[in-house]
């Protein structure tokens, strides 16, 4: 075993980024800023006085307050579905060593929505907690269906090979859910409008049924931080340095895959953010885990909840769905990582 790759491996998971203080109070104001403009922007528009009315006094007998408390739960909903996505997102690309991975890209939304139509179309389901349940075993099994058919071959699962291997399963699966849905009007109607990625629905009850998936998934990727470290040097070393490499990439796929399928189950199929969010973090602090998996959880909150307000003013007096928003900023953004030589692995 290489003495300079153990002392590499024990200065990353003991060395704090430099200005990680600084961003973490950056992003703690800007998750500030995001809730405030979160539940003053909309159809309507409220003042300030009335945010603060609707969060601190809800007693008080105004329309712009009573606005503000019906958009709270849609607020805290978007924080966690963007957090988790953005968790999911660190964890997958860190797992398959592989920057450009992200639940939308490798098809994982897409498996959870195949489910989700069968379960409406054959099963009638209904509710959030049937939802979840078919959300999480179709990520699943397309994760593990796209990571096998990208290992194949010579090379492994090169990041361009898990590319392809996404995008053609997403495509398949997609074409299978239109085959469902267009024969049944009941289907498509019911659907549609989740198939697009929103949290414009959002009640507290979506928020409960969310939060223990949310924390799980939380927990278990950030305590994987260290391991995940090692594992980035290469499987050998990890090895050498005691560490179940089979085990660790289970568990910590397992965390992704619960956080991506319950958000998908909840909200739709919202794209990119994991991408946007795991990269920007890793850009300013660096690629040690420890910090990029919980820091992620934070930008990904802040971008998904700017993107669901950016989502609310374009589409005044209605609104364009925070999917189609992500999907516009994080296309062009995958291009450019997908010309990059250092896309080859971490």
């Amino acid at each position: 075993m290489n003495r300079s790759s153990v002392s590499d491996s024990t200065q990353l998971n003991s060395h704090i980024p430099k200005h990680f203080v600084l961003v973490l109070l950056i992003c703690l104001i800007l998750l500030v800023v995001c809730v405030i403009t979160s539940l003053a922007f909309g159809s309507r528009v409220v003042k300030l006085q009335d945010v603060l009315d609707g969060l601190f006094h809800p007693n008080v007998d105004s329309y712009g307050a009573s606005i503000v408390q019906k958009r709270f739960s849609r607020t805290v909903f978007g924080l966690f579905c963007g957090a988790a996505l953005g968790v999911s997102g660190a964890l997958m690309q860190a797992v398959t060593r592989n920057p450009i991975a992200d639940p939308s890209i490798l098809g994982v939304n897409t498996g959870a929505s195949l489910f989700v139509v069968c379960g409406i179309a054959f099963l009638n389901i209904s509710t959030a907690n049937q939802y979840i349940w078919l959300a999480l075993a179709g990520a699943a099994i397309t994760a593990i269906f796209v990571f096998g058919i990208g290992s194949m071959g010579r090379g492994g699962a090169t990041p361009i090979k898990l590319l392809l291997a996404g995008a053609a399963t997403s495509a398949a699966l997609s074409s299978l859910v239109s085959a469902i849905m267009v024969p049944r009007s009941y289907v498509m109607d019911q659907f549609r409008f989740w198939s697009v990625g929103s949290v414009g629905s959002a009640t507290w009850d979506a928020v409960a049924t969310f939060t223990p998936f949310l924390i799980i998934g939380l927990l278990v990727g950030i305590i994987s931080g260290p391991a995940l470290n090692a594992l980035a040097l290469g499987d050998e070393l990890a090895t050498g340095l005691g560490i179940r490499t089979g085990t660790l990439r289970f568990i910590a796929a397992f965390a992704g895959v619960i956080l991506c399928g319950a958000t998908t189950a909840l909200a739709g199929p919202i794209g990119f953010i994991g991408l946007i969010s795991t990269h920007v973090i890793r850009l300013i602090l660096g690629p040690d885990l420890r910090f990029v998996i919980p820091m992620s959880a934070f930008s990904g909150a802040i971008i998904l909840t700017i993107s669901d307000v950016i989502g609310r003013l374009v589409g005044s007096p209605g609104e364009l769905e925070v999917g189609v928003v992500t999907a516009f900023i994080g296309a062009p953004i995958l291009i450019i990582l997908a010309m990059k030589s250092k896309v080859r692995s971490l």
